[in-house]
């Protein structure tokens, strides 16, 4: 007999079974390795190194008092013990989660639900919702938080978690202030955590212990310091002061003193260092001028763009560094510097060849002549660039700033354009006393015909000096793209201090130009927080037109024989 059976596709009920447990197998343990490698929720559902919590510490943020989970967080906080730490980041990652009953849970990414009263996990309850994180909470949790980096290893990281939490330190966070304090090697980060502990005494209940720490806080630079002393001088709503004890208003007043006194020197040297620094681009803007100027007695009302054009020459040499050599960025800038200075210098020589050569001994065409080709300049770099600010990043190396005195912040940019200022002023002194061409320069300068007699090229002479200034005229623009956005008007908020620069030091004189920049640069900063900035430019033009009415040469007279 033949057997027509043919074997069956369907599966029977024992390879089913099989399978089925199989598959069960694979998902535990894809289960057991993604509880292993979730963040921050292993040590939440590992009941061996959790230490179930009290119930007064945790159920209260599963409420609707806001103070009340303020209250918990900052108990929490100074618990200080591994199991507070991990509800404190589940709270802050939104995994903390409220049953309708008022129990808390730790929901991990599993679905699992794991109870920090008990250190057991299981099933998520019905109805469990997560727990919200407001502003004020979530600023309260990082504060809480910061008490754990109190111990890191990293001396950084205990600096960091100090100030963050000198900044609303409270009298609960005390004892664990205390034992950071002694176990503290750091002296910075031990002033750091006094701070923090006499903020929170400032909550005491003892008088003595509130004056003390008024004592520590008048030792401080900070505004937020000033503002909390400032604040025991203060009255509540019925008259009455917020501050009871009158010895401990006193020692308020005393400290504000101290802090305002600190803090206006403070305030003085930054205004100085920002003079300084306002006084390096002055300098740089109106160096050319100065020679352009003292040589040819030309008005050059295009010299602003030079500075303009250096900025942008800067922004093309970044954009080349980001396109062919990115992993060279940050050294962008001193590629761009020769860049700048032959790219202004030969705009620069350009028009003195092509328009101002044909009007020397024509002041006011001059002035008309160049006034002209700023006007075309700027709308060149419009067609090329675009009428909108384009931006220049600062490298690496020159973001960020040096704190001094607590409050000081001298920032590394600024600080670069004072050296490189001082650099390119010692060049142009180099230049001008050591080499033949500033040997030919000064001659043309005291007596044009008898340079020209005894064989000086005048006419290449004025050519390469007025290459000279426009080139230094482009440092200046590589040092202002570091300070702010490049646009086609920059040149123009810098050309009439540069003529001011120029008339109050001297016409020519190198010296005078140095002096009357830093003095019209620290003189602007200085009157800037009194009289603001457009009235303090004001007050400055006058003081300068009352100077030059009583000494018209400026500060230092130019000697020449063709002059006397």
């Amino acid at each position: 007999m033949r057997n027509d059976r043919r074997p069956s596709c369907a599966p029977s009920p024992v390879g089913v079974a099989a399978a089925v447990k199989l598959l069960w197998r694979l998902v535990m343990l894809a289960g057991a390795l993604g509880l292993a490698l979730t963040a921050g929720s292993a040590a939440a559902l590992d009941p061996g190194s959790f230490t179930p919590l009290d119930a007064k510490l945790i159920t209260p943020l599963a409420g609707d008092d806001s103070d009340a989970r303020i209250g918990s967080i900052e108990a929490l906080g100074v618990l200080a013990s591994p199991s507070a730490y991990t509800v404190l980041r589940a709270l802050l990652d939104e995994k903390l989660y409220a049953s309708p009953d008022g129990r808390v849970f730790i929901v991990g990414d599993d679905g699992l639900a794991f109870d920090p009263l008990t250190a057991k996990s299981g099933p998520a309850p019905d109805g469990i919702d997560s727990i919200t994180v407001n502003n004020r909470m979530r600023g309260a949790i990082e504060a809480a938080l910061a008490g754990e980096r109190l111990f890191a290893s990293e001396r950084a990281t205990r600096l960091a978690a100090a100030i963050e939490i000198g900044r609303n330190a409270n009298i609960s966070q005390r004892p664990l202030l205390e034992r950071a304090r002694a176990a503290e090697t750091d002296e910075g980060v031990r002033a750091q955590l006094d701070i923090a502990l006499a903020k929170a005494d400032l909550q005491s209940a003892d008088a003595a212990a509130r004056r003390d720490a008024v004592h520590t806080l008048s030792q401080s630079e900070s505004e937020s310091t000033r503002a909390l002393i400032a604040g025991l001088l203060q009255k509540k709503g019925d008259g009455s002061p917020v501050e009871p004890d009158a010895g401990v208003r006193n020692a308020a007043a005393d400290a504000l003193h101290q802090i305002d006194r600190r803090l206006a020197i403070i305030g003085w040297l930054g205004n100085i260092f920002y003079g300084v620094s306002l006084a390096s681009v002055l300098l740089l803007a109106a160096l050319g001028l100065a020679i352009t100027f003292g040589l040819m007695g030309i008005i050059n009302m295009a010299h602003g763009e030079m500075l303009m054009i250096g900025a942008y020459s800067t922004y093309v040499m970044q954009l080349l560094f980001r396109h062919y050599a990115p992993g060279l960025i940050d050294w962008y800038v001193i590629a761009a510097i020769p860049f700048a200075f032959l790219v202004a210098a030969s705009v620069g020589m350009a028009l003195e060849r092509g328009v101002i050569r044909w009007l020397y001994g024509r002041p006011l065409e001059t002035l008309l002549a160049t006034w002209g080709i700023s006007l075309f300049l700027m709308q060149s770099v419009r067609t090329l660039f675009g009428a909108q600010n384009v931006e220049v990043s600062n490298p690496a190396w020159m973001s960020g700033g040096v704190t001094v005195l607590g409050g000081l912040v001298l920032s590394y940019n600024r600080i670069v354009i004072i050296v490189f200022a001082l650099l390119v002023l010692t060049a142009v002194w180099l230049l001008l006393n050591r080499t033949r061409l500033g040997l030919f320069l000064r001659a043309v300068t005291q007596n044009r015909h008898m340079a020209d007699c005894v064989g000086v090229p005048t006419g290449r002479i004025d050519m390469l000096t007025f290459g000279l200034g426009s080139g230094i005229a482009g440092l200046g623009g590589v040092a202002l793209s570091q300070l702010g956005n490049v646009g086609p008007d920059l040149g123009q908020s810098y050309i009439v201090d540069s003529f001011m620069v120029v008339v109050l030091g001297g016409v020519g004189q190198l010296a005078g130009t140095i002096i009357a920049a830093f003095g019209l640069g620290e003189l602007n900063k200085l009157l800037e927080p009194y009289a603001g900035a457009v009235l303090g430019k004001i007050i400055i033009l006058v003081l300068i037109v009352l100077f030059v009415q009583k000494r018209p040469q400026g500060l230092f007279a130019l000697r020449s024989r063709s002059l006397d």
